[in-house]
């Protein structure tokens, strides 16, 4: 593991029963040495109020989301609520954006999940002209601001890393963001995948090495090392049956088409333990990193050899308890390592 390579965390903020507990385990994060803390989310605690959280009960470690996107809320709205933060964090907070996924755009919101790369571009543009404190005026194809703007200190700097899969998404980030938050890549994956990210820099005259690409690893380390692949199993067949097209089409589109399909067929024949079996080795010991300290650690490492990777973000399995979660974050914590 080179000495400049990052560790950072995503916890997940619904496990808490009060901001209290949340804000006590991301400080214990920090105390970890971990670089940067983040979070999902979904229909649970708004992503606002946590980063308010954790610039406040925090002091030096950065903060994250994970990620906000274009339809639950309005560019301008997301820029406010950025550079509010920021100002809050002294400068330790990174803007998560993304697309979301049908099922949450269209189930929880009840929006279109309509021209969702488009959508994002604008929401990019939005968010740094108005950070910048200009005057928000822009004539886009779905978002037309006008003539409003921060009524905050600026210019302030918010830097955004865009989460995304597929090579139109990646490329993107290259062109417009600061950073690129990939998941459920195997190492081969992700190498092929920053190609697009290359491309995208190259388009927009920009340095690739200057942007931060922070792979999210979900994670089970536990001494019993095939209790910790099962529950990496179970957590693989649940992200493609049910997690939304982008994820399983992103596994299927690194060679392994057969495997989500025979996944997502016993699924939905209702047969789950054979869904879960099906999963094979090769992908759980890539797509997510699950076994004895000593075997995670080790997949940590080959991602952080990447050309081009520059953080590993440390996630959890879903099927993991607290007491699992608990032995992974202190078995990959940098001042354990």
């Amino acid at each position: 593991m080179s000495d400049d390579f990052e560790l950072d965390v995503t916890l997940t903020p619904d496990r808490h029963d009060t901001l209290d507990d949340f804000a006590a385990v991301a400080r214990d994060v920090e105390d970890l040495g971990f670089d940067t803390v983040g979070f999902g989310e979904t229909t649970g605690w708004d992503s606002v109020a946590l980063l308010t959280v954790l610039a406040d009960r925090t002091g030096t470690i950065g903060i994250a989301d994970e990620v906000i996107g274009p339809f639950s809320r309005s560019p301008s709205q997301i820029a406010q609520a950025a550079a509010s933060v920021q100002s809050l964090a002294d400068g330790r907070f990174r803007l998560g954006l993304g697309t979301s996924s049908p099922a949450l755009v269209e189930g929880w919101h009840g929006l279109s999940f309509e021209r969702p790369l488009r959508r994002l571009r604008e929401a990019i543009d939005i968010v740094n002209q108005a950070t910048a404190g200009e005057t928000v005026t822009y004539d886009g194809e779905v978002f037309t601001p006008e003539g409003f703007q921060l009524e905050l200190p600026t210019p302030v700097e918010v830097p955004i890393d865009v989460a995304a899969l597929g090579p139109k998404g990646v490329e993107l980030a290259g062109r417009f963001a600061d950073g690129w938050v990939p998941q459920l890549f195997t190492p081969e994956g992700l190498e092929r995948r920053l190609e697009d990210l290359r491309r995208g820099a190259e388009l927009g005259d920009r340095d690739p090495d200057a942007l931060r690409t922070s792979v999210l690893l979900r994670a089970c380390a536990l001494e019993d090392g095939e209790k910790a692949r099962q529950l990496g199993r179970q957590h693989v067949a649940f992200m493609i049956s049910l997690y939304g097209p982008f994820y399983r089409q992103s596994i299927a589109d690194q060679g392994y088409e057969g495997m989500v399909e025979t996944v997502r067929g016993h699924w939905q024949d209702g047969d789950r333990e054979a869904a879960v079996a099906a999963v094979e080795d090769e992908v759980l010991d890539g797509l997510v990193a699950c076994g004895t300290p000593d075997e995670v650690n080790a997949i940590v490492d080959e991602f952080a050899a990447i050309d081009g990777c520059d953080a590993v973000r440390i996630g959890w399995v879903g099927p993991a308890d607290d007491d699992a979660i608990e032995a992974t974050m202190r078995a990959v914590a940098p001042n354990n390592r």
